[in-house]
């Protein structure tokens, strides 16, 4: 492997286990390096540091081993064994009524630029680095060798969050088996999971914990799903006995997969609504308010130039939503994009209620799942965001 040395003093990140380098931090690299490239991080004094994948970026170099390795099967297959005996401590891998799970939190499990969500016997791997990518055939034949005839097939769903060079002409594909069933199981619920043509990896596996704490206040309710997706919020709230559901998204192909999901589990058109329509729209419109309302928009922002952006949406957003809230009633909030951090997030809502001129108070700080870990050393994990906020 080629070498990457650091600038005297730069390596105190790495020695807290910081699993990034970034570019400025760099004082020598080895002639011939490509972007996808495995090499090792030495100190200015010659010592060791990390091993990981370079990249010619801000991050030039994501660190998955903080020991010497020559990163061959028996090396992935170690990474995710851990990460599974991980899922089976948090009780979600084994779960009787759950078969979809989030096996590879990026750099939560050490493996920066990689994600690998599980629904049912098929594993969904996204690739966010091209040294991952590299690897994914790895990777893939890993998997199956920790998971054996329990994985049916492996799909790399990267040609979307891949750099747009290296992706042109990139198409998805199963590195393993073909398509299966497409229905899983998340507490109970049922959804059918479009991981080949769908956001992300197919579903937001990250608001599992806040679907079932929305179903305990959802009760004889009325409620709001605004940037439903697939409409997890509302299958929840529906079986969980609330008296009307509104779903509402602008991409009528959500509103499609909502609707299947809704039907899947024994719901009509008597108890839900789906709307395609613009959110910002349709909050504006006049008419009765509810007791639930849940916000839970795409990233706003992808990257810090964005962020002052970000926020406005988020405020104006908001402010509309308070407005539909029914007295007693809650607002559940949510922020996906990393670069918007939790205090920011909550002033931004601060601002909104404000604007809204309504008495509000916190309820609950909501966050993501354990099977989303976030490493001590890297709180960057820790994206996604949430308030549950009773309105009077």
């Amino acid at each position: 492997m080629k070498r990457v040395v650091l600038k005297s003093g730069k390596d105190a990140p790495l020695l807290r286990f910081h699993p990034w380098v970034f570019s400025g931090a760099v004082a020598f690299k080895e002639e011939g390096i490509a972007d996808g490239d495995t090499v090792e991080v030495f100190s200015k004094e010659g010592n060791y540091l990390a091993t990981g994948h370079y990249q010619d970026s801000n991050i030039c170099v994501r660190l998955f081993s903080f020991q010497q390795t020559d990163a061959s099967l028996s090396f992935w297959m170690g990474k995710l064994r851990n990460a599974r005996l991980y899922r089976e401590a948090t009780g979600i891998l084994g779960a009787a009524s759950t078969n979809c799970y989030r096996l590879v939190h990026a750099e939560g499990d050490g493996l920066p630029g990689l994600i690998i969500d599980v629904y049912g016997k098929t594993a969904v791997l996204q690739c966010h680095s091209i040294g991952m990518h590299r690897a994914s055939t790895l990777i893939a034949q890993a998997l199956l060798e920790v998971y054996g005839d329990r994985l049916e097939a492996v799909y790399d769903k990267s040609a979307e969050t891949l750099p747009d060079q290296y992706a042109q002409g990139m198409m998805n594909a199963y590195l393993f088996g073909e398509k299966t069933e497409q229905v899983v199981e998340e507490n109970g619920h049922l959804f059918q999971v479009d991981w080949e043509t769908g956001q992300k990896t197919g579903f937001f596996l990250d608001q599992r914990d806040n679907r079932r704490l929305v179903s305990t206040y959802a009760p004889g309710k009325t409620l709001l799903n605004a940037c439903c997706y697939s409409g997890g919020f509302s299958v929840y709230a529906l079986k969980a006995g609330a008296a009307k559901v509104d779903s509402v998204d602008s991409s009528k192909k959500a509103m499609a997969l909502t609707d299947r999901n809704i039907a899947l589990n024994g719901f009509s058109g008597s108890v839900h609504q789906s709307v395609t329509d613009d959110v910002m729209h349709f909050l504006r419109q006049p008419g009765e308010g509810y007791d639930i309302v849940i916000i839970d928009p795409p990233a706003f922002a992808k990257n810090i130039s964005k962020r002052h952006q970000a926020v406005q949406g988020y405020r104006r957003l908001n402010a509309l939503a308070l407005q539909k809230v029914k007295p007693g009633g809650i607002l559940f909030t949510f922020s996906c994009s990393q670069v918007v951090d939790k205090p920011l997030f909550y002033n931004t809502i601060v601002a909104a209620a404000l604007e809204a001129g309504r008495p509000v108070r916190l309820m609950h700080d909501l966050g993501q799942p354990a099977d989303h870990p976030v490493s001590l050393y890297h709180p960057e994990s820790s994206y996604l965001k949430g308030l549950a906020l009773y309105v009077e």
